[in-house]
């Protein structure tokens, strides 16, 4: 399985995943960068010194320096019209709780329930907010004319400026999904399937010459990805943590093991293309700035429990046992170990598993992952975990990124930061696993007692579009490098990365869900569960993946670094 290094680069999925991507990186880029109006530079200076002279006097943060903060917030490139409007053409189904046609249309004055007048709640949010900035002001002012000597006077104002936040907080809540809602998502779906049908059905007619019949597939594939989002975002499936990909891989699971999935569809049944062009686009999210902000800690507790846990996972399904194909075991031992469908595909083509291996190492991942984003925070607030220490627990164990920033933001601000860095590190990792069991099963495994296969077969097995990962990754840490910390946040966080390619990555690993439950025949798995061998690996990888991470946390951010965490925390 995957690309084979011996024929063309534009004959190849792992080739036209790599251009897909950064074409569409690329043009985000332009797009987003000349979009950013000229004062924009100038704003984050006169922000940064409000900021730098309030924090200068008071022991706590001001009205002022938290007034010029949220004003510095609002500088993003997603707020722009041509911003607007990319972030609409690839955002997903509203939130809707009854009837489901609100999920792709709502009229901010007619909501779906007359309980949820977002006006008249907004009002009365107005008003409160009015009287805790008068006495959030009145507060700062008495500690200030104590000249900030008076630890009670500044323990009042700090608590009164909180509350004003969290106020504030809450109207923007309310204003966004006022936004959100007032807009039809049907244009803006179609556009995004002729874009995607496009860049795919081009790939696909260099490749096999089957533009045409990749097209008529994609169509009903695109409409489960739609349905996919549509049930995840219910408001009690989404409460439960029950995401679109768990929604795609059941839609596309019930049609291939009751009726069928139709010839006519299976010309665009490319799980591992739309998966590996996701994961070129995910390059651009790994930043090492951002990794940095962590440092030690972070990376002692993904590269250095990560690698431990894949390989012990791996020894223990072949020692103790026995699981009689090796690509299955080493496929899960990296999907449950790393960072879940990323980490499989990628060490899949590496190791050359069969399809059915990797459909179930998926499975058993997006299962878990469902489980674990809800247990383990609530499992966390339960034993009142300090939330650094959760949101690093969370990050090196839960599988998909989404999950993680999700579990995190369950726990606080704090958590998720830590969750989602942590993660990201681990996320390097996909090239270097990936590289090293392609080095392993080429000059050890599949030797069998035979001459030493050719080096070269390393580079052959080795998954072509991690160049693609990689690349993004180093090209994108570069350019915020070049244009600062503010104008990164306004341009690649919220714009190229934040408002349009991220989102473009969950609506392709949407469609590889979809793909992968299409794809899926019970019968043809049946003999990979024979004494429940695949579970009891993957239940026990992530035991020990638990309780190892937990430990490794602990030590770094507690023991080793306490000063990190100390930084985190204030």
């Amino acid at each position: 399985m995957g690309a084979s290094g011996r024929i063309s680069f534009f004959k190849t999925e792992d080739g036209w995943a790599i251009i897909i991507g950064w074409l569409i990186l690329a043009t985000g880029s332009i797009l987003f960068i000349t979009s950013v109006p000229d004062d924009y530079n100038a704003l984050h200076e006169k922000y940064n010194k409000i900021m730098a002279s309030e924090g200068q006097d008071a022991p706590f943060k001001t009205l002022l320096w938290h007034r010029a903060f949220q004003d510095q917030q609002e500088l993003r490139s997603d707020k722009t019209a041509f911003g607007q409007f990319l972030s609409k053409l690839t955002g997903k189904t509203h939130n809707w709780s009854i009837n489901p046609l609100f999920a792709f249309y709502q009229n901010g004055g007619a909501l779906e329930s007359p309980e949820q007048d977002i006006l008249i709640e907004e009002q009365q949010l107005i008003s409160d907010l009015e009287k805790k900035w008068m006495l959030a002001k009145d507060k700062e002012a008495a500690a200030r004319e104590a000249g900030f000597e008076n630890p009670e006077l500044n323990l009042e104002a700090k608590h009164a400026i909180l509350e004003w936040i969290s106020a504030e907080e809450r109207k923007d809540n309310l204003i966004r999904k006022r936004n959100q809602s007032g807009y039809n998502q049907v244009p803006y779906m179609m556009g995004l399937f002729v874009l995607l049908a496009l860049l795919f059905g081009v790939g696909m007619q260099v490749m096999e010459g089957s533009f045409f019949r990749f097209f008529k597939g994609f169509v009903f594939i695109f409409v489960l990805g739609i349905l996919s989002y549509t049930l995840s975002s219910q408001t009690a499936m989404n409460a439960i943590g029950f995401g679109y990909a768990a929604w795609a891989i059941i839609i596309g699971l019930v049609i291939s093991n009751t009726v069928g999935t139709p010839s006519w569809v299976k010309p665009a049944v490319k799980t591992e293309f739309f998966i590996k062009t996701g994961l070129v686009l995910l390059g651009a999210e790994i930043l090492f700035g951002k990794i940095l902000t962590i440092g030690l800690p972070g990376i002692f507790i993904a590269w250095v429990v990560t690698p431990i846990v894949l390989v012990t996972t791996y020894w223990f399904g072949q020692r103790i046992l026995g699981i009689a194909s090796k690509t299955l075991n080493i496929t899960i031992s990296a999907d449950m170990s790393v960072c879940g469908v990323s980490a499989a595909v990628a060490v899949a083509a590496a190791c050359r598993a069969k399809k059915e291996e990797l459909t179930l190492a998926i499975g058993l991942s997006m299962i878990f992952t469902s489980i674990m984003m809800i247990v383990l925070p609530l499992f966390i607030k339960w034993i009142r975990m300090n939330e650094v220490l959760g949101g690093a627990w969370i990050g090196g164990t839960i599988d998909a990124t989404g999950a993680v920033v999700a579990a995190g933001a369950f726990l606080g601000d704090n958590a998720m930061t830590v969750a989602a860095t942590i993660k990201m590190i681990q996320n390097v990792l996909i090239g270097v696993i990936a590289f090293f069991v392609a080095i392993y099963f080429t000059m050890k495994v599949d030797r069998n007692g035979k001459n030493k296969l050719p080096v070269t077969e390393i580079w052959y097995r080795f998954p072509k579009f991690i160049l693609g990962f990689i690349g993004a990754s180093i090209i994108f840490s570069g350019l915020y490098g070049l244009l600062g910390k503010d104008m990164g946040y306004t341009v690649i966080d919220n714009g190229i990365v934040g408002a349009f390619s991220s989102d473009l990555r969950g609506w392709l690993f949407c469609l590889a869900f979809v793909s992968i439950g299409l794809a899926t025949n019970f019968r043809e798995l049946k003999h990979h569960f024979k004494g429940g061998k695949p579970l009891i690996l993957y239940l026990t990888g992530q035991t020990f993946n638990l309780a190892f991470t937990l430990l490794m946390a602990y030590v770094m951010f507690y023991l080793v670094f306490p000063e990190i965490t100390d930084m985190i925390t204030n």
